[in-house]
Formats: structure tokens, C-alpha cells, sequence
């Protein structure tokens, strides 16, 4: 029998989810990462390793939107990527030199990370770090009716994880405190993840998987829209999860729109966040009406 679909091997899956070794521009998209984030730190107003929950790895690096005085803009939590066991806010600050040059203000949690904590409280972790921005986005003179959330791969599955939340029930916050969900080259099926050379790290079991697919889960009656992308350039395996995620998600009669990302592999799918002129970055600021003047 597969191990999961038609794939049979672990050598199989991993041709389709080892995204690190199978992009060949992986090493340079590594360095603009770090060198754009770099940047935004050097060029931008921004507060850094903000608490939002108890323990260490519960912080924010927040950007204000760049934008002129009385303009009360949106505000965007966006969570990165780095298959839920890498990577930190800092790495992806450079988000903010599109986003927050576009009128958004952002915010960049950093949560902890597996194996020293499992899916389960990475998740808790992220709608944590919303439910603090919606407490507190009026102090960052942003506007707490038009909270959105984002994130690249594995801050895909958070970012959509935080829509499928019981906010009255479980935060006493409005139902849709979350006004949009941008993600960006998400894992929304976590069932193959075992069987590849990342499941070592992410120690999932059958419940933690069928807890955080967002595919595998009841969707609501009503939400809010989804802007979902993804590079035509990915891995078969990432291409289909989005995919089939976005045909669910309409199916049900939801919201949603994709932007598409003609040849972009699974890291330039999100770099272009870093430019306010590109078409990703302008598409998030129409999504999140801002007003970038």
C-alpha cells in the first residue's frame, strides 16, 4: 500500500517536500532573506521581541505602517515559515519593507518550535499571537476592525489555523476579529509530513494531524476571504495542497481569490513581499484596504 497517495517511498515524498534540497536557488534565496530583513531592521520604525504570551519564544517584532499622520491603517499578523521547526521572526522581518511601506502595519510573531513543543501549541501559540494584536492594535494606532493574517508555508497553516477559531468562544473577542487570511505556499494536509525526512522533528501523531489540516477539517458556514497564493515554479505535491484547499474552500461557498505566481518556486513566492511595487505586495494591500499614500 502507498504511504500516502500514489507515493510508495519516503525518497518519493521527499522529492516533493524536501523544499530546501530540491530548489536549486535555495542558497540565494536564503541570503536576500536575511539581507532584506536586515534592511527593514535599519530602515524601519519597528519594536522588536514584544511579549504576547508566557513563555520565551512568545514575542512579535512589530512595523508600523508608513503612512501620514490621522490614517488609521490595517494591521497584518504574518507568521513564517520554516516547517513549523526553524526560523524565527527576525528572519522575516523583511516582509515589513513592502507591507508596512503599503500603509499595513505589521506584526511578525515568533512561536516556539518542534520537537520541544508540539503542533498543538504551535497553533495555540499563533491564535495567542492574534488575539494580543487585536487587543492591543489600537495602541499601535492601527485599526482593530481590519486585523488580518498571513504567513508563508508552514505560516500558511497558522495564518488559516487562527480563521477556523472559535474567537467568542475561546477568547471573548468578536467572531470575526479576522477580517482576511492571506497564505502564501501553504501546507494545509499535514498526512504526508510522517513519511518524509521532516517527520522526525515534527513528532506528529494521527490526532495532531487530523487537529491542524485545515483540509481536514469542518469549515465554517460563513468566514472571511482568503487571498491565497502560490508559485507555479513548486514541487507537484505543493502546487496540489493549495489547490485542493482553495476548490474546498470555494466548494463550500466561501470567499476567495487567488494570485498567481506564473514560475515562482516555493521561497520566491514570498520574497517579492520585501518590494511595495510588486504585484504580491500590491495585491495584500488592496486585500487589506490600505492606504499607502
Amino acid at each position: 500500500m502507498p504511504l500516502y497517495r500514489s507515493f510508495h517511498t519516503q525518497q518519493a515524498l521527499d522529492a516533493e517536500y524536501d523544499v530546501d534540497t530540491v530548489t536549486p536557488a535555495f542558497p540565494r534565496h536564503v541570503q536576500a532573506l536575511l539581507a532584506r530583513s536586515a534592511e527593514a531592521r535599519a530602515t524601519l520604525p519597528h519594536q522588536a521581541g514584544v511579549p504576547y504570551g508566557p513563555t520565551v519564544d512568545e514575542t512579535l517584532d512589530i512595523f508600523p505602517a508608513q503612512v501620514p499622520a490621522g490614517v488609521v491603517p490595517p494591521v497584518l499578523v504574518f507568521f513564517h515559515g520554516g516547517y513549523w521547526r526553524l526560523l524565527t521572526a527576525q528572519e522575516f522581518n523583511f516582509v515589513a519593507l513592502g507591507l508596512a511601506r503599503s500603509g499595513i502595519t505589521t506584526v511578525i510573531p515568533t512561536y516556539s518550535l518542534c520537537p520541544h513543543v508540539s503542533m498543538d501549541e504551535i497553533v495555540r501559540q499563533a491564535r495567542a499571537a492574534v488575539a494580543w494584536t487585536a487587543r492591543n492594535a489600537a495602541s499601535l494606532g492601527a485599526d482593530p476592525a481590519r486585523l488580518f493574517v498571513g504567513g508563508h508555508s508552514a505560516g500558511a497553516q497558522l495564518a488559516v489555523m487562527t480563521l477556523l477559531t472559535d474567537w467568542a468562544g475561546r477568547y471573548g473577542l468578536p467572531a470575526d476579529v479576522v477580517r482576511g487570511v492571506i497564505p502564501i505556499s501553504g501546507l494545509y494536509d499535514l498526512r504526508p509530513l510522517p513519511f518524509t525526512c521532516i517527520g522526525p522533528s515534527l513528532q506528529l501523531d494521527a490526532g495532531q494531524v487530523l487537529r491542524n489540516s485545515p483540509m481536514l477539517l469542518e469549515l465554517p458556514a460563513a468566514a472571511p476571504p482568503l487571498l491565497l497564493s502560490y508559485g507555479g515554479g513548486e514541487t507537484a505535491e505543493f502546487q496540489r495542497q493549495s489547490a485542493d484547499f482553495l476548490a474546498r474552500w470555494l466548494a463550500a461557498g466561501l470567499p476567495a481569490e487567488r494570485f498567481a505566481q506564473p514560475g515562482r518556486d516555493h521561497f520566491a513566492a514570498m520574497l517579492d513581499l520585501a518590494d511595495p511595487g510588486s504585484g504580491l505586495t500590491r495585491a495584500c494591500a488592496r486585500f487589506c484596504g490600505a492606504d499607502p499614500r
